[in-house]
């Protein structure tokens, strides 16, 4: 009976895809053109009939008073009728699109496409999916072990929880709390595994077979359907003490089955961009998928690098549309970087769509992690996370295993993000897309390999962060566990236009570590630099924060940068080490220092590390001529992609900065 089951399932997957799927555009919602949205209904009413009041608030934060239009009103029902008048069935309403999909003939299309109602016909396009996006191999390539003396016990995924330092985040007691996520894939047995059968799933639905079981039933021809976003989901959640934990565990989530796996050339369009819809409408705070499309067959109707602009394919427009209504969008770069296609895939093209990338447990590139920039030029991907050897839990069992892909780094990263919003749930999303790159370890050198680097979470919860409370602008900053309970008091010291100093003193720290400052009002647009001190109980400083340079931002703005020191002049009695140049560099580059006149026939030794701290090359080791400038040229060869140190020693002076190779 099941064989007979399975060949309908297939017969009639068949029989439907012989037709070609096509979205139809409406031209308008069926308001007329001179007719403003607030004169049809109080805004506040209109949305309470479409939105939850989770995603109502989620757009006031983010939105202001904006936080509903046109394109958030249903496709217009008489237009629907008047289109089943013509046969058509329709699959899916996409509002933000203004569109319909349904599968039709070629006659059928030509009927329709004349209504004066309709805009325009497209078919939805044919995929090619990348073969790599899950390697279900236990072998751990390039796994780096560590120790873990922290609040919960790890497991095997320590290491991928280690390496962008989630677990002192933990530590601090944020584990996602206040936080919704939704996720997008192919499936999800998350009740029947140890890992995941706890987590609060608040919504889940089957875009493929429109119902609401998201595991694997009798309706899916593959029993593979849903091992990915299984794995996904526990990557970035799963709770298994000893085993396997996740950043996220405590937040809630929406689940949305939307690829349909046992095709390997097709995915559904409208799924994807209908999923996102659902999830705003419940009040999502934050989407994840690992679902990277990019070379397409049947070419007079695919995509092409040349779309990877931001603002060609459906799932990217639909990512960048989730954004606009104040949702954090999160997707995997892709897993061509070794591959002919290279690039990125979409929707990893999306201008504030955060595209994650993969590096192994030494934070070296992952070979197959896709490269930037988009077709339009813009440095992809954002940030990197482990993606090589990763631990993750195995659908239709209870098992583990490791795995390799950037879909493995994504969930990583969006479960940052919820650590993030959960430490300061005043935050926008721009806010938490801007942090969160700039806890990256290469924030101040993006390139199109690692993007601004491997995050932090640590870095991303402590970096300092503005909001208005009572229309008054408040910069808050939480300090690290390590430091919290020696802080008596903190003092933050800014320049207004780089001429008026100002010193706040002993501001408290409250228990949890959390300083918070009102600052006084200034005009719109003035710069303010500005740093923080704490100081233990002698009221010896233990911290200043940023360590180089100050952070800066504009007055009336909520987005915080960092602004770096310049070099130092060089003195008569100081020892200088430049930064080398290039920097990062394929295959050679340069590195300076200058000795003074008074260090009297100095030894010196200029010498290369790697992360571990293993010396891989000496350049210098020998008595050096002073009071001049000296430059050294240094080889990759024999060395792999990676972050590298440099350190200068001089008699008793050490000096030490960081350089990348990227081949």
């Amino acid at each position: 009976m099941r064989s007979i089951i399975t060949f309908f399932l297939l017969f009639s997957f068949t029989t439907l895809t012989a037709q070609e799927k096509y979205l139809i555009y409406f031209k308008d919602k069926g308001i007329d053109a001179s007719q403003k949205l607030s004169k049809i209904l109080n805004k506040e009413s209109l949305a309470q009939n479409y939105l939850s009041q989770k995603s109502i608030d989620r757009r006031k934060r983010n939105l202001g008073e904006n936080f509903f239009t046109t394109e958030d009103l249903p496709v217009n029902q008489k237009y629907i009728d008047k289109l089943s008048d013509f046969g058509v069935k329709i699959i899916r309403k996409l509002k933000w699109f203004n569109a319909v999909s349904a599968f039709l003939t070629q006659q059928k299309v030509d009927s329709i496409i004349s209504l004066e109602f309709v805009d325009r016909v497209e078919r939805v396009r044919i995929y090619r999916k990348s073969k790599n996006l899950i390697n279900s191999s236990i072998q751990q390539t390039g796994l780096k072990k560590v120790s873990s003396n922290h609040s919960y016990n790890y497991g095997n995924s320590l290491t991928q929880n280690a390496l962008s330092h989630i677990p002192e985040v933990h530590d601090i007691g944020i584990t996602g709390e206040g936080v919704i996520i939704g996720i997008l894939d192919s499936g999800f047995d998350w009740e029947n595994h140890p890992s995941l059968r706890d987590r609060e799933v608040i919504a889940e639905f089957d875009f493929v077979y429109q119902d609401s079981e998201t595991a694997n039933d009798s309706k899916d021809v593959s029993s593979s359907q849903h091992n990915h976003g299984t794995s996904v989901f526990s990557i970035m959640a799963g709770f298994d003490e000893g085993t396997l934990v996740g950043p996220a565990f405590n937040s809630k989530f929406i689940l949305a089955k939307t690829e349909f796996v046992p095709s390997e050339t097709h995915v559904e369009e409208d799924n994807f961009a209908a999923a996102l819809e659902w999830m705003d409408s419940i009040g999502v705070d934050i989407t994840s998928s690992s679902l990277g499309y990019n070379e397409f067959d049947a070419p007079e109707f695919s995509y092409s690098y040349s779309d990877m602009d931001g603002n060609t394919t459906i799932v990217t427009k639909a990512s960048e549309l989730a954004f606009q209504r104040g949702i954090s969008v999160i997707t995997s770069a892709g897993n061509e970087g070794n591959k002919s296609w290279k690039f990125i895939t979409a929707p990893g093209d999306g201008e504030k769509t955060l595209t994650i990338g993969a590096v192994n447990s030494v934070n070296n590139l992952a070979a197959f992690s896709s490269r930037g920039p988009t077709a339009d030029g813009r440095t992809k991907p954002e940030v990197v996370a482990q993606g090589v050897s990763v631990y993750r839990a195995l659908a239709s069992s209870s098992g583990y295993s490791f795995g390799d892909g950037t879909s493995f780094s994504a969930p990583i990263v969006s479960g940052i993000a919820a650590l993030l919003l959960s430490a300061h749930q005043h935050l926008t999303n721009e806010q938490i897309r801007e942090i969160i790159i700039r806890s990256g370890d290469n924030h101040e050198n993006p390139n199109n390999n690692i993007g601004y680097g491997l995050v932090s979470a640590l870095d991303a919860i402590t970096f300092p962060n503005i909001f208005k409370s009572n229309n008054e602008f408040v910069i808050k900053k939480i300090f690290a566990d390590s430091i919290r309970s020696r802080i008596k008091n903190a003092k933050i010291l800014y320049i207004i236009d780089n001429k008026d100093f100002i010193t706040i003193d002993s501001f408290l720290v409250n228990s949890s570590g959390v300083f918070s400052y009102e600052l006084p009002q200034h005009s719109v647009g003035s710069e303010i630099e500005f740093s923080i001190e704490a100081f233990d109980s002698s009221n010896n400083l233990i911290s200043k924060e940023p360590e180089d340079g100050s952070y800066t931002y504009e007055f009336g703005e909520f987005i915080v940068n960092i602004k770096t020191s310049p070099e130092p002049p060089v003195l008569p009695n100081s020892i200088i080490l430049e930064q080398n140049f290039p920097n990062p560099f394929n295959s050679e580059t340069r590195i300076s220092f200058f000795i003074p006149q008074s260090t009297e026939n100095p030894v010196v030794s200029l010498r290369i590390f790697d992360v571990l701290g293993r010396e891989v090359a000496i350049l210098v080791d020998q008595n050096m001529d002073t009071n001049e400038n000296h430059t050294i040229g240094f080889s990759s060869s024999g060395l792999s992609s990676g972050v590298y140190f440099y350190q200068l020693q001089v008699d008793d002076f050490i000096k030490t900065k960081k350089l990348t190779i990227l081949k």
